[in-house]
């Protein structure tokens, strides 16, 4: 007894007097900037949401209560999805002339086509509508148009024919060989009888599973709908729900997702350049068919958020809509209701995904910057300049490496003509946190609010063009340079 007693008195004793873990040394890291080839700017109504369609009616109950008019506006104009796959499966419209069909489930119907009209106009928001094309109903898809055409009118940003019908034959609604061609005949009947309805509507496509298909879909798009196609549209998720072994947040944010993520972008923008026809990202999340709990509601996909939409933003994507659900708060959604009280009260709470969004909104109107990241070692980092009015400079810095990896120590070289610098930082207790996230210190208030601390974050110093500041690993920065001030 007095041996094992002793035995554990040392035990501690070695535990107590053992070193604690050295602190890592910080890795520099080189931030070049090249002011002189700017972009195109960002357009107004970049960021967006994306609901299923099947979700049009509960979001139409917040057009006149609840936080999501404020969330939105907190955001500012952008543009609101609804589609995904229950657009083509599980709902459809329905009024006096179109009885709810026998394979549908849930109901558009025009009372809340109306409400959708009110919470855009509200919030300053526009929305883009999928109509059903899985099951071949072209007169009932034009009768929902012009329902959303008359309650929506300006906000009306385009209509969809259909969601993923790259994957129709799949899914066992086409029969082989389904492709580009068959898509585009059946798109084209749904267009003349939507003309004769409400004619000029802008019609968006092909609504793609993803950027693999797309050169084939994309290109069909293009020469069968212009000079009507107002937008190319189609999803990216970076990891899917069926692979095994089953998705990781070291996977999500690692440098090989990057790499596969700015050639996506890449392909993507290649169709839209060449057409002259812009190119939105209408549906996005970190893993698909609605996420997976411990990866897509953490910090994690906030960190992937930021860096994607950045990149996006750099490729000159026309926009993005992060996929959402208000009654699932363990996906991918930047926005939800923790239980049925709180949804019938419109009480939404702001998702770690949101803060993607809010770090990334001042950005909307600037010109992506070239870039250039050097270092001795390999970091993680993903860094996105951009140049705002009065050659002020933003930079989104995002490291991926989880806590406990060395610190960075960026130098960003923004060259001469700017005298003070700013950060704004976007933090979590970890990255797998479900809860705790901030940005500049400061959380989402309950009514969806957000404010940014006084002049936007604490001065970083910047001496002869070059700020310098150290990034935490698993954090992520906005960092602004203003212009020296004329005396």
């Amino acid at each position: 007894m007095r041996l094992a007693l002793t035995l554990a008195v040392l035990g501690l004793m070695l535990a107590f007097s053992a070193p604690a873990a050295r602190a890592q040394p910080p890795v520099r890291v080189d931030v070049q900037i090249n002011t002189q080839d700017p972009g195109p700017a960002v357009p107004h109504g970049f960021l967006g949401l994306s609901f299923e369609a099947s979700a049009l009616g509960k979001i139409s109950r917040f057009a006149h209560h609840g936080d999501l008019v404020g969330l939105l506006r907190s955001i500012g104009p952008g543009v609101l999805r609804f589609g995904g796959i229950t657009s083509d499966e599980n709902a459809a419209w329905t009024d006096a002339r179109t009885p709810l069909p026998s394979w549908a489930s849930v109901a558009i119907t025009g009372a809340e086509m109306r409400e959708i009209g009110a919470l855009a106009k509200r919030s300053d928001w526009r929305v883009l509508l999928t109509v059903g094309l899985a099951h071949y109903e072209p007169e009932a898809a034009a009768r929902e148009v012009a329902a959303a055409s008359r309650a929506l009118g300006t906000h009306l940003e385009a209509v969809e024919i259909g969601n993923e019908a790259d994957a129709y034959a799949q899914h066992g609604l086409r029969a082989l060989p389904w492709v580009a061609e068959a898509y585009e005949e059946q798109v084209s009947a749904y267009r003349e009888a939507i003309d004769a309805l409400t004619p000029n509507v802008p019609i968006a496509g092909p609504d793609t599973s993803g950027s693999g298909i797309f050169k084939e879909w994309g290109e069909a798009e293009v020469l069968a709908q212009r000079p009507g196609l107002a937008l190319l549209t189609g999803h990216h998720y970076p990891l899917g729900c069926a692979q095994r072994p089953e998705p990781t947040i070291t996977e999500l944010l690692s440098p090989g997702v990057h790499g596969l993520e700015v050639h996506s972008l890449g392909t993507y923008m290649q169709i839209a350049q060449a057409s002259g026809v812009p190119f939105r990202i209408d549906e996005s999340g970190s893993v698909s068919c609605g996420g997976l709990p411990g990866v897509s509601d953490t910090f994690a996909a906030t960190l992937w958020a930021t860096g994607y939409i950045a990149q996006a933003m750099s490729a000159g994507v026309a926009g993005i809509n992060l996929e959402g659900n208000p009654t699932n708060c363990v996906g991918y959604t930047p926005v939800c209701a923790t239980d049925a009280r709180a949804l019938e009260s419109g009480a939404l709470r702001a998702e770690p995904a949101w803060y993607a969004l809010l770090l990334t909104r001042s950005l909307i109107g600037e010109h992506p910057l070239p870039v250039g990241v050097t270092s001795a070692q390999s970091p993680n980092l993903l860094a996105e300049p951009f140049e705002g009015p009065g050659r002020s400079i933003q930079v989104v810095l995002v490291d991926d490496e989880p806590r406990g990896s060395a610190p960075l120590d960026v130098r960003v070289d923004v060259g001469a003509g700017h005298s003070s610098a700013r950060v704004l930082r976007l933090t979590a207790p970890s990255l797998s946190a479900t809860g705790g996230v901030r940005l500049g210190g400061r959380q989402v208030a309950p009514d969806g609010s957000w404010s940014a601390p006084p002049g936007g974050g604490p001065r970083v110093p910047i001496r002869s063009g070059v700020i310098t500041l150290k990034l935490a690993p698993a954090s992520a920065a906005l960092l602004s340079a203003g212009p020296a001030r004329r005396h």
